[in-house]
């Protein structure tokens, strides 16, 4: 029965029941708007039936691409499949109801799981303090950064102008570097693909302020010399932090406080499987050794009594977001990790055996310039005679969205691509089966994909230097 059905014995259909009548009072457009926002006419607008609008708005959203439409193997973005547990722990009503300017006492739980998450990433990380508050990666690099400069502010060193970049850095280092107020130089790799410590050794002096370091980086492999790079900037006292946005690779096998960084960010939003895409939603939480913890934004939450308080770190940079960072996410995060608990390396385990089965199966038609042992994302090169581009383009016609092409930007035609570890192996076969039969077509035909798409291929060279932006 229809429980929103009233008793009308004065209009009793068959069954006694019919729709409650709405009180509507007609209300005059002109007392509300101004003369000038009405219409003299009626708008000529076509008579169109439901089914028709429905399927209508239903094929477009066909057209977006996301993890739930397919394989998704965006390099260095960490595009994961997004538990609908985590979504159910999100739109809990005593969670997603909260207003962010409600006060502890009626806040306590998500005062508590936040908390715990900072004890969850603190002891991933190897760190003792931890902050909540960044909303993306890259404002989690520049928290990272600016609590480094006000490091050397408050000790009155101000001989500290300059911060290194290695050329496998993500475009955001650099900017970061910048944007907090110290110049950048860019070092150089090894044979390896690792930052070249012997380079390292001759830049470092009494100026450096720190090193950002991607680990993996982002040519896939692993930073064999870690120990002795944060040795290096310690002995010149110097930071090392870490660019966490591959920490996928990572959980539970390695801590990056152990191998001497100072200083990380997280990408809840990859890492923890939080969803994100379309610039957000993100979370670029930041965890840091004791001598930068006072330094954290404000605030961070504490256990206090029997409950739990927002805090500010002693020097405290201050706020880099407003309230309390993307609560959004921390639940999703917290839930994530939660389900997995003593599991969570199982998450690195499967990135990187997935990542290497395909470096595996591609090799012999794909060149891999750096054909060792890679984590949670490998980087191919096209056959010699084709390009990256145009196997992407190709990728369309299949059904699978193209991994990140000409990044790193040390590899010429680079495709980098990083399955995750929620792919099937069925899944990775159709795909490497692909490009396996992409590496087989003419240079001609792959020009000319994607045929099959909604949009054929752009002139992307003239889209970008005449841009037409619309609201």
């Amino acid at each position: 029965m229809l429980g929103n059905l009233i008793r009308d014995k004065g209009r009793e259909g068959r069954r006694g029941y019919t729709l409650p009548r709405p009180d509507v009072k007609s209300v005059s457009l002109e007392k509300v708007l101004p003369k000038g926002a009405l219409r003299k006419e009626k708008p000529k607008l076509a008579e169109v039936d439901e089914p028709t609008v429905v399927r209508h708005y239903t094929n477009l959203s066909r057209q977006n691409w996301g993890i739930d439409t397919n394989f998704y193997p965006l390099g260095s973005c960490t595009m994961k499949h997004n538990p609908r547990a985590n979504e159910a722990a999100a739109n809990t009503p005593g969670f997603a109801g909260l207003h962010p300017l409600q006060s502890e006492s009626q806040a306590q739980g998500a005062l508590q799981v936040m908390h715990e998450l900072q004890g969850f990433l603190s002891e991933v990380s190897g760190f003792p303090a931890v902050s909540l508050q960044p909303l993306a990666g890259a404002q989690g690099e520049l928290t990272s950064i600016l609590m480094v400069k006000k490091f050397f502010e408050d000790a009155g060193d101000d001989a500290r102008t300059t911060v290194l970049v290695p050329s496998t850095a993500h475009g955001t280092n650099p900017a970061t570097a910048t944007m907090a107020g110290f110049g950048s130089k860019e070092i150089g790799l090894d044979e390896h693909g690792c930052v070249d410590v012997e380079e390292l050794r001759e830049m470092v002096d009494e100026t450096t302020a720190a090193l950002m370091i991607t680990n993996p980086n982002t040519c896939g492999v692993y930073e064999r010399n870690m120990v002795e790079i944060a040795e290096v900037l310690h002995e010149a006292g110097a930071f090392l932090y870490m660019d966490g946005a591959n920490m996928n690779a990572n959980l539970g096998r390695m801590r990056p406080a152990d191998k001497g960084v100072d200083v990380m960010h997280f990408n809840l939003h990859k890492t923890f499987s939080t969803p994100h895409g379309g610039g957000g939603p993100g979370s670029g939480a930041i965890a840091c050794s004791e001598a930068l913890a006072p330094f954290r934004p404000d605030p961070v939450a504490e256990k206090s009594g029997d409950g739990y308080a927002f805090v500010r770190p002693d020097k405290s940079i201050g706020r880099v977001a407003g309230f309390h960072g993307n609560f959004g996410q921390v639940l999703r995060a917290w839930n994530y990790i939660k389900m997995h608990g003593p599991e969570l390396r199982d998450v690195t385990d499967m990135a990187v055996l997935n990542a290497n089965y395909i470096r595996a199966r591609l090799r012999g038609t794909y060149r891999i310039p750096y054909d060792e042992l890679c984590k949670h994302e490998v980087v191919v090169q096209p056959p010699k005679g084709k390009k990256a581009l145009d196997v992407a383009k190709g990728l369309i016609d299949h059904g699978y969205h193209p991994p990140t092409i000409y990044f790193p930007l040390v590899v010429k035609e680079a495709m980098l691509i990083e399955p995750t570890e929620t792919e099937s192996k069925e899944t990775l076969d159709d795909f490497i089966g692909t490009m396996l039969e992409l590496a087989e077509s003419t240079s001609e035909e792959l020009e000319e994909a994607p045929v099959s798409a909604p949009t054929r291929r752009l002139d992307e060279a003239r889209a970008a230097r005449k841009l037409k932006a619309r609201w």
